[in-house]
Formats: C-alpha cells, structure tokens, sequence
C-alpha cells in the first residue's frame, strides 16, 4: 500500500497516542519528542487497543494489562521475543502518513 495520510500533525502532540485506521486495520501512532511512530493497533497479549494506551517515555502502555512496547522497535520491555510490528511514518506538509501493507 503507498503512504497513506491518517492525522494532522496538530493532532498528535508530543507525549500523546492515537489510534487511527488505514486499510482496514488499526494502528497506534505515537508522538516522542516530536518524532513520530507507528506500531501495530492489537496488543499481542490479550489483544488491547495500543492506539487507546498511553506513553512512559518512548513505551507505548496498553490500556488493558500494562504490556509496555517500545514505540520505536516495537521490542516488549521485559521479554525480547514479544514485540508489536512497527510501520514507517513520515511528516509531510503538517500530516502523519503511515507506511502499511
């Protein structure tokens, strides 16, 4: 699938998280800092909406159970055979586009 535009930049302030949909699927956009990324929506635990959790710095904490996910490698913080895939986002002229299948 070619970039797809899911957000204004304005929207997603720094330290926020969002969930968004392209293609069918759900993602979780995260703003760090200013930089921004794009993990997969459903965390591998339980299933929990990621997009509906919240940062601890550069984790992303699923809402349901406490699973942290670094937003940039997508690596669990406790077990390095658990991660959440992570997809390219780039800014372009004040919006989030999202790199996904």
């Amino acid at each position: 699938m070619p970039l797809v535009k899911v957000k204004a930049l304005s929207e997603l302030a720094p330290g926020d998280v969002t969930e968004v949909e392209a293609g069918g699927a759900t993602y979780a956009l995260c703003n760090v800092d200013g930089a921004v990324y794009c993990v997969e929506g459903t965390c591998p635990h339980a299933g929990g909406p990621l997009g509906q959790g919240n940062l601890n710095g550069n984790y992303l904490v699923c809402p349901w159970h406490g699973w942290e996910y670094d937003c940039r490698t997508g690596l669990n913080d406790s077990d390095e055979d658990i991660r959440v895939v992570t997809y390219p986002a780039l800014i372009q002229d004040g919006n989030i586009l999202i790199d996904v299948p």
